[in-house]
């Protein structure tokens, strides 16, 4: 995770405002410093609470321990920033519109497949950085006043407060959708202690569609609007450290790092636009590279290449356990064979383990 932009300030008075000229000013801003949409949020998230309890006790988080050592500061934002009154959410379209079409990639099981948020540049410092420029504006315009600047860097039920804020609604397949721009953005979060209007939920739109659920590739959408992540691939592939359990890994196709069925289904995404953030747009031909290729890179090369994206953080020896279970499920041609025996004896026994899976497969 990374960190986050915190302000506190020493005052007598707290800063003079028109609350809803203030937050007039704020989407403004935001759109100028490249968000599509900004809302406001109180910091109430009592049901939504219950609701994360209950998915933790069930385990549903699988190896993801510290969402449950976090306690209550995802859904108790004054625990996170003492003093917490309104939340400012904004989004940010993602969308690669110059990738290659992600359904070829997946149709084609030669290629690696990475989730289109994860194509270019990581994505945490830019979000912060505008969020920034958005709190200084604030503050040049009111005087100081205290926030903490969030983008998947902390404990925060971005979803619920973007929902709150008027920004969507949360789908079955637990992303937040847009009516005019579907789900293809990132959230971030400005924590604040001032007194903004809030806005209104958006009306859930999902209706009887049930195209996420039926497209996950493992069953990981159990139900409308629950999420097992211990079945889905984007938990698989990144925040899983260990071996993926073998039921799952013919499900996993050709996706190496993420899964973005559920929105390529959803019929909502046929609103959204393509991300104008250059920073956004494939690098290293990550959109459309070949499995053999990928498989060969080193550390060094996994390290150089990988500076300053998301896919990093997952590490050389977990990128190269999905590449291999990904060749395990193309089809065996001398190439891949000889690929996945280059790495028999690698010195990662995670490594070694899924290459014989893969090899057998290709026995059968």
């Amino acid at each position: 995770m990374t960190g986050s932009a915190t302000r506190s300030v020493s005052r007598d008075l707290p800063p003079a405002y028109d609350p809803q000229d203030l937050l007039v000013r704020i989407q403004t801003w935001a759109k100028e410093l490249g968000f599509q949409q900004a809302g406001v949020s109180g910091i109430d998230l009592a049901a939504d609470e219950a609701r994360l309890l209950e998915w933790l006790d069930q385990g549903c988080h699988g190896d993801m321990l510290w969402m449950a050592r976090h306690g209550h500061k995802r859904s108790r934002p004054a625990q996170l920033m003492p003093g917490a009154v309104s939340v400012i959410s904004a989004r940010m379209d993602y969308w690669p519109g110059s990738a290659a079409d992600p359904q070829q990639v997946l149709d084609a099981p030669e290629l690696a497949y990475v989730s289109r948020y994860a194509l270019g540049r990581d994505y945490h410092k830019l979000l912060r950085s505008r969020l920034q420029q958005l709190a200084n504006r604030i503050e040049a315009h009111i005087g100081p006043f205290r926030y903490r600047a969030f983008s998947d860097s902390a404990p925060v039920l971005e979803k619920p407060l973007a929902r709150n804020a008027g920004l969507g609604w949360i789908g079955k397949h637990t992303n937040l959708i847009n009516a005019r721009a579907g789900s293809w953005f990132f959230l971030a979060e400005l924590y604040t202690d001032l007194n903004l209007p809030s806005g209104t939920p958006a009306p859930d739109h999902c209706g009887r569609c049930d195209a996420c659920i039926r497209a996950c590739p493992t069953a990981a959408i159990t139900a409308p609007y629950q999420l097992d992540a211990r079945r889905c691939i984007s938990y698989l592939s990144i925040e899983l450290d260990g071996p993926i359990p073998e039921p799952l890994r013919s499900a996993m196709g050709n996706r190496i790092y993420g899964c973005d069925d559920c929105q390529l289904v959803c019929p909502w995404n046929r609103f959204a636009t393509a991300s104008a953030e250059p920073d956004f747009a494939p690098r290293h031909d990550l959109d459309a590279s070949t499995l053999i290729q990928l498989f060969a890179w080193t550390r060094e090369d996994f390290e150089q290449r990988f500076q300053g994206s998301a896919v990093r953080r997952i590490g050389h020896q977990r990128f190269i356990r999905n590449i291999a279970v990904a060749l395990g499920n193309a089809p065996g041609s001398p190439e891949v064979i000889a690929a996945l025996a280059s790495r028999r004896e690698d010195p990662s026994a995670l490594i070694r383990e899924h290459v014989r899976w893969a090899l057998e497969q290709h026995q059968q």
